[in-house]
């Protein structure tokens, strides 16, 4: 039928009300469980539902009333946190809230951003996704709808994809309330490649990057004979797989492949007939890129088997892995990342002191610097912009350099103009007991931590790219 055009605009606005409305209940369920928004962990369950309503009030308001981005001089500077915070990944998302809560703390803590108005502090916004795109996507409508300028993610390639490409449309189509994606773990190289976009910002080393790193390590270990190829059935685990078969076959053609597997993402509760398969190929290491409970359950599997192997990976440095694994993952179990607690000096021994002394709980230690350093890079670009408003920010964020002050000189790196790929140096460490040589801190209280194998410069990590920047 041909409606009249102010009946097919009626019919959008309807239709739009009424995903709002959902996306708001999800929100309201979703926040009720956990944290409210801005909120510290430990708040009454009575306190958390009355923020979490209210937040679900505001965003079915929002897109009714439409209120102008900043109107208020006063007002926080929002930044959406949309992540798994329940389900198989809920302990990464709560991770992730950590370290993103105390980044925004910190920058508080210093009288917030400095903006020509006054300054504004920041507020971190928690929208459970509960690591599904479809929900990834419903409570990212709630936040744009509340006009938050800036949406951060990371657990997941598949779902950082469905918000980019949603995001790409909304900013074309609602030019006035644009938004910025700050992604701080989501590695799939085509985020910077084929789907490059200008809205998007990855502050973490994609795998490629990683990989050039491990792959160096294990290119230089001559106990390596025969490798074992293990990982996540979805875009980031087939991308870490193929590569780093390349890799080994250029760099190790001596190396023996015998064993090149994916499994379902976040379903599989007994990894027990993966280890078994593992061990009985003969394989005297194993590459992988799990993550979560996937490689938690998968090294306890390798424990309880016998499996004698070294695990290259990108994670095994936390989240429960070197509990699961304990004595036998002594020497045995490799991680890569921008930065580990026994990096050594005092700026990097003080920023582990300082998140141990603001979660308490062994169980909540995990810091990453490069989630530090995005808030704080996010904080410089808003003040250079002189606005909150995303492509404003987005202009000034493209091509920065952050020379890591805020955190005593640590994760300095540029966010490269071509990609808006953030270029910093990573470290490839190894498991050992606390107390050995170069382990002055344990992860998670579990009496293991890691320690110094090798760095890596920026320049070594640096890989090429295919991005075509669409304009902003």
């Amino acid at each position: 039928m041909n409606l009249p055009p102010f009946a097919r605009r009626l019919q959008r606005r309807l239709s739009r009300l009424a995903t709002t409305a959902g996306a708001a209940l999800t929100a309201l369920v979703a926040l009720t469980a956990s944290p409210a928004l801005g909120q510290t962990p430990g708040a009454t369950p009575a306190a958390a539902a009355a923020a979490a309503a209210a937040a679900a009030a505001a965003a079915a308001a929002s897109a009714a009333a439409s209120p102008t981005q900043g109107s208020s001089a006063a007002a926080p500077i929002r930044i959406a946190l949309v992540e798994g915070l329940s389900g198989p990944f809920g302990n990464a998302g709560e991770a992730v809230y950590r370290n993103l809560l105390w980044a925004v703390e910190r920058v508080n803590a210093r009288g917030g951003v400095r903006l020509p108005g006054g300054a504004r502090r920041l507020e971190l916004l928690r929208l459970d996704s509960k690591g599904t795109p479809e929900e990834a996507l419903a409570v990212m409508r709630v936040a744009l709808d509340r006009d938050v300028a800036f949406i951060a993610q990371g657990n997941s390639s598949a779902i950082a994809t469905a918000i980019l490409e949603a995001l790409n449309r909304h900013n074309e189509r609602e030019p006035q309330r644009r938004a910025i994606f700050l992604n701080y773990s989501a590695v799939d190289p085509s985020l910077t490649n084929e789907r490059c976009s200008p809205w998007h910002f990855r502050f973490d080393a994609h795998s490629d990057m990683r990989l050039a790193a491990l792959m160096q390590v294990l290119r230089e270990d001559r106990t390596v004979r025969r490798v074992y190829l293990i990982g996540q059935d979805y875009s980031f685990g087939r991308q870490v797989l193929a590569r780093g078969r390349e890799l080994i076959t250029t760099l190790r053609p001596d190396v023996e492949i015998v064993g090149d597997e994916l499994h379902p993402l976040g379903r599989v509760k007994d990894f027990l007939p993966y280890a078994s398969k593992i061990k009985a190929s003969g394989a005297d290491a194993v590459l992988t890129g799990n993550w979560g409970n996937d490689l938690t359950l998968l090294v306890k599997a390798a424990r309880d088997v016998g499996l004698n192997a070294r695990f290259y990976t990108f994670y095994g440095n936390a989240l429960g892995v070197p509990a699961a694994i304990g004595d036998a993952g002594i020497g045995r179990v490799l991680a890569v990342a921008e930065w580990h607690p026994n990096l050594g000096g005092p700026a990097s021994d003080a920023l582990v002191r300082g998140f141990r002394q603001r979660f308490t709980d062994p169980r909540d230690d995990y810091l990453h610097t490069r989630m530090q350093a995005m808030v704080e890079m996010l904080a410089e670009a808003i003040e250079r912009a002189g606005s909150t408003e995303a492509a404003a920010v987005g202009r000034a964020l493209s091509g920065a350099r952050y020379d890591g002050q805020a955190l005593g000189g640590l994760n300095a790196g540029t966010m490269r103009a071509a990609d808006h790929q953030f270029q910093q140096g990573l470290v490839v460490t190894q498991m050992d007991r606390q107390g050995a040589p170069g382990v002055a801190f344990d992860v998670e209280g579990s009496g293991f931590g890691f320690r110094t194998v090798r760095r890596f410069t920026a320049a070594q990590v640096e890989q090429p790219h295919r991005c075509v920047m669409a304009p902003g």
